[in-house]
């Protein structure tokens, strides 16, 4: 199961209805998070961590095909 502390004050945002019912089902099939809201900090959380990094073209393709495989592009 994947853990992060999130703590702070929280705000609002809004997501399409079918990107929430895949995240939703996501978690539902697997057992790694426990609310949807879990899911998109720890998301967001990695793509802050990563967006410095340099990526070879074989790794971008790499991470284009494994967010398709997820259902975001």
């Amino acid at each position: 199961m994947v853990s992060r502390a999130v703590s702070g004050e929280k705000i609002t945002i809004s997501i399409s209805k079918e990107l929430y019912e895949r995240i939703k089902k996501y978690i539902e099939e697997t057992d790694g998070f426990s609310s949807i809201e879990e899911f998109i900090e720890f998301v967001l959380e990695e793509a802050l961590e990563t967006a410095g990094e340099t990526f070879s073209e074989e790794d971008k393709k790499k991470i284009e095909e494994r967010l398709k495989d997820l259902g975001y592009m």
